[in-house]
């Protein structure tokens, strides 16, 4: 199996890193860290020192010291389960599910998965059921579907479900043969734009302005991400839009919140405005959907030539279900992953992840693509798209191998995890102690200037340059 080096060589290079940068890079820690048979906390780790490389290289560039970074595998699994550990004034996190959630037998024996946690979710599932939202009432309807047959009306009714796949299941699909000839990461240039050069500023990111119209956990952990290295981060959702408020606290430090309609003409005039100054475009919505309302890719590099454009989809950019909506646990469930641990753990049907490791490496993998492609942009001029998919990083995470006996590694505990790796923050929603940033920069370290507050904070214009 390939080393946590290794693994970090792979993503550098892949993107067009100096190999010689990997040398100031210290990884420490022994797998496993969590009871899991896959590679989970080194897929942390290596996404993790991914990213804080990144900054360190770009620091460099604009004329700093060479710095080391130093990712110890522990403390990055603690924060690729961040939300867990999360306290608002010493109260833990609600329950992260829907009453109605979760994994469900069919009539033909199969097994699915809803995610609900959106209420217009939970309403297709019940739409296409013909049932009341309770899970006696939704197992039992769905013992009047075959498995393959629900997922497909649930999707096209808006919902979001899974069907349990082996690997070798999901291997034969089209999709899965369509990502197979896809990057990990997919850097590529969209627009001819002058360089832009670096600002002046006393962290890496300092100065780059980031839009970030994400949700749930990938996403915005990547605005998290660029928000630790210095960017100013302004995380822009609507009122109208659903959002699941614990992980909007966890992945809302360092940012700036506020709210535009973006289904109106005044609001996307707003967007407008705000990404003619933008650095890096971050988003991960449903696919389509903002480039319906006048933000694809090449729009925005009309709109600001020079940006860096990020997007996070469920499936990846080709294949047919390119346009399919999705989450980590949905993913998981669909590519073999559970039914790989439930196996591994000896019992019939599905075993998550001990964490929502596609979200989180995911996200690192955002924040790392978008810095290299704005080290690229300043370099080399043009507008930039990254691309990254949940599915993408699953069948990664399953290259990497898996680890005999992993499932009996004892849990990481919330005890052990406040103990080491813990900080106390104020916030717009009280006393925050969070999980602090696992990448050590020995120059410039990691830290979030400005405290986690309620969506819609802040007014839609960018802070006036320090």
């Amino acid at each position: 199996m390939r080393s946590p080096a290794g693994i970090l060589r792979d993503i550098w290079t892949s993107a067009g890193g100096d190999a010689a940068a990997l040398d100031r890079v210290r990884l420490t820690g022994e797998e496993p860290q969590i009871p899991s048979s896959f590679r989970v906390a080194v897929a942390g780790q290596a996404t993790i020192a991914a990213a804080g490389l990144a900054a360190a290289e770009i620091w460099r560039l604009r004329g700093g010291e060479v710095q080391d970074v130093h990712v110890d595998m522990r403390h990055a699994v603690a924060e690729c389960r961040s939300e867990r550990y999360l306290r608002v004034d010493d109260k833990p996190p609600p329950p992260a599910w829907d009453a109605i959630a979760g994994v469900y037998k069919t009539g033909d024996g199969r097994f699915v998965r809803c995610h609900t946690n959106f209420p217009h979710h939970r309403d297709a599932v019940c739409k296409v059921l013909a049932c009341e939202a309770a899970r006696d009432k939704v197992q039992a309807a769905l013992m009047q579907w075959k498995g393959e047959d629900f997922e497909t009306a649930a999707y096209a009714a808006g919902g979001v479900v899974a069907l349990m796949r082996t690997c070798d299941e999901w291997s034969a699909l089209p999709q899965a043969r369509a990502l197979a000839e896809l990057p990990l990461i997919s850097i590529e240039k969209i627009g001819e734009a002058p360089p832009k050069p670096w600002s002046k500023g006393d962290r890496p990111l300092a100065g780059l302005r980031v839009l970030d119209l994400s949700r749930v956990i990938a996403g915005p952990v990547a605005g998290r991400t660029l928000a630790a290295h210095g960017a100013d981060v302004l995380l822009v959702s609507g009122p109208e839009l659903p959002a699941i408020p614990w992980l909007a606290i966890d992945t809302g430090r360092g940012k700036l919140a506020t709210f535009i309609e973006l289904k109106s003409e005044a609001g996307r005039a707003q967007l407008c405005e705000l990404l003619k100054e933008a650095d890096i475009f971050s988003q991960g919505y449903r696919p389509c959907a903002l480039a319906a309302l006048g933000f694809a890719p090449e729009d925005a590099a009309q709109i600001n030539p020079g940006i860096v454009y990020v997007t996070l989809s469920a499936y990846g950019h080709a294949g047919p279900w390119a346009e399919r909506r999705g989450f980590d646990s949905l993913v998981q469930t669909t590519t073999g992953f559970n039914h790989a641990e439930g196996q591994a753990a000896g019992i019939d049907g599905p075993k998550e992840l001990p964490a929502q490791m596609l979200d989180h490496a995911t996200g690192y993998l955002m924040a790392f693509g978008a810095m290299m492609a704005r080290a690229r942009q300043a370099r080399e001029g043009g507008s930039w798209h990254v691309r990254v998919s949940l599915a993408q990083t699953a069948r990664w995470l399953w290259n990497l191998g898996r680890l005999d006996g992993g499932l009996d590694t004892p849990d990481l505990t919330g005890e052990a995890v406040h103990a080491a790796f813990i900080e106390s923050m104020p916030s717009g929603f009280g006393m925050l102690k969070a999980v602090r940033h696992s990448a050590m920069l020995s120059t410039t370290p990691a830290r979030w200037a400005r405290p986690a507050m309620p969506l819609g904070s802040h007014p839609p214009q960018w802070p006036a340059p320090s």
